[in-house]
């Protein structure tokens, strides 16, 4: 595939046919984006240094900035990473579903260098999406997939969202349908000491303490996985957090209605009943058609940090963090 051209990426019904033709579009080097249950991600043969490059140059991502690689299963994992007791622990009760396990790189494993920033670790996931499951059992080999946009800029939670950042830039969108978690995956680094919560996302804090303890926190200024970077997420427009009321010329993300309904901004709600999981799921979607408006700012309500809030929280606290340069 020749990047960044005119052509526009084709797309690929979820059925035998379409999964099919994007494991060989994989296969032979190409880039597909695809539904998991967390965002759309942006694959390539995590194996392969040229195919993962080709992600990197399609969102102009930094190349210190690791990606996810997913595979089929458990077993699959292992052959990738080394599992400490408490990374056992959490693949079984968590996988498939919204969690990423760091791990050290296995002797022998296949992920290549390029793809895990040339870092003595790998983070792998397995996703619970049965299109997901289906492409990745036939191409065989594990599948490196940042999310499946522009390099800091809002995740896709449909196939159109992906088009809009990426249409020229790739080969194919297996379109399964908007997915239903919403939210990026939690990532817990298991590697020495105890277990640290890198990014929070799709399965709470709580869930996981209740297995292996207390969770540490992060070095500082250190990347380890994806989605560590201070900036990212971000739509066009600025965001202004735990906002009580909406300033002129301002739209609003709201939660639970705490926006005067009377105001003719533009305004929409996560959860006019205030509910957490509903807000994840709509998080990316509402911030695209709230940036859609041209709006130069856009007002955030305040989200509770409880269970899977904090990750909605962590989300916006980049989006609205000082960009470098876009």
């Amino acid at each position: 595939m020749t990047q960044q051209t005119s052509r526009t990426a084709r797309i690929l019904g979820p059925d035998d046919t379409g999964v099919a033709e994007a494991a060989r579009i994989l296969r032979e080097g190409g880039l597909v984006a695809f539904a998991t249950e967390t965002v759309y991600g942006l694959g390539a043969d995590a194996t392969s240094p040229e195919a993962v490059a080709k992600i990197y140059a399609a969102k102009g991502r930094p190349a210190f900035n690791p990606l996810i690689a997913h595979v089929t299963g458990l077993e699959a994992a292992r052959r990738e990473g080394r599992f400490s007791e408490a990374a056992e622990r959490l693949a079984k009760a968590f996988w498939p579903g919204p969690l990423t396990l760091v791990l050290p790189v296995a002797e022998g494993a296949s992920v290549c260098e390029l793809a895990r920033a040339g870092l003595a670790s790998v983070a792998l996931r397995v996703p619970n999406h049965p299109v997901a499951q289906a492409m990745l059992a036939r191409v065989g080999r594990p599948v490196a997939a940042p999310s499946a946009n522009r390099s800091g800029r809002v995740s896709p939670v449909t196939a159109a969202h992906v088009l809009e950042d990426l249409a020229d830039r790739i080969d194919a969108v297996l379109d399964a349908g908007p997915t239903s978690v919403g939210l990026e995956s939690t990532i817990v680094a298991c590697l020495d000491g105890p277990p640290v919560l890198l990014r929070p996302g799709g399965v709470p804090r709580a869930d996981i303490e209740a297995l292996v303890g207390p969770l540490a926190t992060p070095v500082a200024g250190k990347v380890e996985a994806p989605g560590m970077l201070a900036s990212h997420y971000a739509p066009r427009a600025r965001l202004r957090l735990d906002a009580l009321d909406l300033r002129p010329g301002e739209a609003g993300l709201d939660f639970a209605g705490r926006f005067s309904a009377g105001s003719s901004t533009a305004v929409l709600d996560l959860s006019p009943r205030g509910d957490l999981v509903e807000a994840a799921a709509r998080l990316y979607f509402c911030l695209r058609e709230l940036d859609a408006t041209g709006a130069a700012a856009i007002a955030v309500a305040p989200i509770p940090a409880d269970n899977i809030g904090e990750a909605i929280r962590d989300r916006l606290a980049r989006a609205a963090a000082p960009r470098d340069g876009g």
